[in-house]
């Protein structure tokens, strides 16, 4: 196994050294090779962090005299007003500051210590990177950096969404036997549990609308034909790529894949979340589309309202008390029990959750059913108590973005983490306010991403996973990128 990641990083590095822009985006497409894990010298390390350090080590290497010099300009003439900051800088800065104090908090255990490499420091070091190499990308020269990206995404997103639907029609690779039953099978892709593939798969559909919109609307949409033997082999994609409608053709076929994905993976949260997501697309794009969108809203809550099973259902999830519903809940409680004793500041620490919540975990619970005589019959049928009993487990977060947060990093990280996704908001409104722009439908795709993560962290964990976190400053790169733009092409 050390032989063949040894192999895998020599191949990497040569990729990398002779076409930096190729290695990015294969380590975009990738991101799920963080579930190869080895130990070197008692070292854990996984594949994705292996990609990370070797294209930041490489770009470091090549700019290196660009780089000191910037800095030594910028601390030169720091008292000057700089136009060209770099977007979040003092957001990262701060990130590892706190991130590194919750270690601290956590005794430096190795455990915190690798949270901090791999969802902290590992995905700003990306950050760097993608922002860096993909704004101005050298090769292949049809491509503009975010457009790179977009495909590396789209092709991650095919891949994992593949996989899913072949494991829902044969049920092979899912080691689960609930999961990989017929009657209650639900599809984990690569991951190691449904909800990974809602997390992974989420935000990537709507950037992929965004992207689809992009295309759709642009003039040259219309124009060319190509055959789909031109768009398959490697010399007919590097020269059509920049074809609208085999565009078209991969960008839908992945937005379908990916729907169908998290449906089968039965993600509740992801495809709320989507659906949100999808909402918000369809008021920003336009105003027709606004007034559609508000119209389908409308008759959408009136039919919910007047058909029984479906207001139930939506009474159930909103008010969580469904059965998933009431196993958050009493997370959620027991997570601000902890923090309300003396955590509220430090927070339990990096990776410490499941020993700081602990004195404060219930075993189980009965599932209230909502009749009038529930309690009753808890107390009256032994069998019956048996039925209700619901086992609960110490999960390894909180599974709700502020208290994921707010457990972790403590107060002053919560806070940190608010203020960087209301600002990548800012940022996308002041890109979409923009008349001409050029990444418009993008850049709408990007702020609904956000809320994607933002829905689906009500209910789960988006962000506290190696792929998630690099996702999360992927995004963020991304619509630094073309605010960017905007200043340098005045549009």
């Amino acid at each position: 196994m050390l032989y063949l990641i040894l192999l895998f990083t020599v191949l990497f590095f040569i990729l990398a050294w002779r076409r930096l822009t190729w290695a990015v985006m294969f380590l975009i497409v990738t991101m799920p090779t963080y579930l190869i894990r080895f130990s070197i010298f008692g070292l854990p390390g996984t594949l994705l962090e292996i990609m990370i350090w070797v294209v930041f080590v490489i770009w470091l290497i090549k700019n290196y005299r660009f780089i000191f010099r910037s800095l030594k300009l910028k601390i030169e003439n720091y008292k000057l007003k700089i136009a060209n900051r770099y977007p979040f800088d003092w957001e990262m800065i701060l990130l590892l500051l706190i991130a590194f104090m919750a270690v601290a908090v956590a005794g430096f255990s190795s455990s915190s210590l690798g949270i901090f490499k791999a969802y902290f420091f590992e995905p700003v070091m990306f950050f760097i990177v993608v922002f860096n190499v993909m704004k101005n990308p050298s090769r292949p020269p049809l491509l503009k950096g975010v457009e790179l990206v977009l495909w590396s995404l789209a092709i991650s997103a095919f891949a994992v969404s593949v996989l899913a639907i072949y494991q829902k029609i044969t049920g092979a690779f899912i080691y689960n036997p609930i999961w990989a039953a017929a009657d209650t099978r639900r599809v984990v892709s690569f991951f190691g549990y449904p909800n990974a593939v809602g997390l992974y798969l989420g935000p990537i559909i709507l950037i992929m609308i965004g992207w689809l919109s992009s295309v759709i609307s642009s003039p040259s949409f219309s124009e060319g034909e190509k055959s789909l033997k031109d768009f398959l082999t490697l010399k007919g994609f590097l020269t059509n790529v920049q074809n609208d409608k085999m565009k078209v053709f991969f960008i839908s076929l992945t937005i379908i894949v990916s729907t169908l994905s998290i449906y089968f993976a039965k993600s509740k949260g992801a495809l709320l979340g989507v659906a949100t997501g999808l909402m918000v697309f369809g008021l920003m794009i336009n105003k027709k589309i606004r007034w559609a969108t508000i119209i389908i809203l409308i008759l959408m809550g009136i039919g919910i309202a007047a058909y029984q099973p479906a207001r139930n259902l939506a009474i159930e999830n909103i008010t969580f008390t469904n059965k998933s519903g009431q196993i958050r809940m009493i997370g959620w409680q027991e997570t601000w029990r902890m923090l309300k004793d003396g955590r509220l500041i430090t927070g339990a620490g990096l990776a410490n959750f499941k020993t700081a919540v602990a004195p404060y975990h219930a075993e189980g619970f009965f599932i209230e059913t909502g009749e009038a005589d529930w309690l009753k019959k808890i107390r009256a049928s032994a069998e019956y108590r048996k039925q209700m009993w619901q086992p609960l487990e110490i999960y390894l977060y909180p599974h709700n973005i502020i208290l994921n947060f707010w457990s972790e990093l403590g107060l002053a990280g919560i806070m940190l983490f608010v203020w960087i996704i209301l600002k990548y908001f800012w940022m996308g409104i002041k890109n979409y306010q923009l008349p001409n722009a050029k990444y418009k439908y993008i850049n709408i795709g990007l702020i609904c991403a956000m809320v994607v993560i933002v829905v689906h962290g009500i209910v789960d964990v988006p962000y506290f996973k190696n792929d998630l976190s690099v996702m999360f400053w992927l995004f963020v790169a991304m619509i630094s990128m073309i605010n960017l733009e905007k200043y340098e092409n005045n549009i």
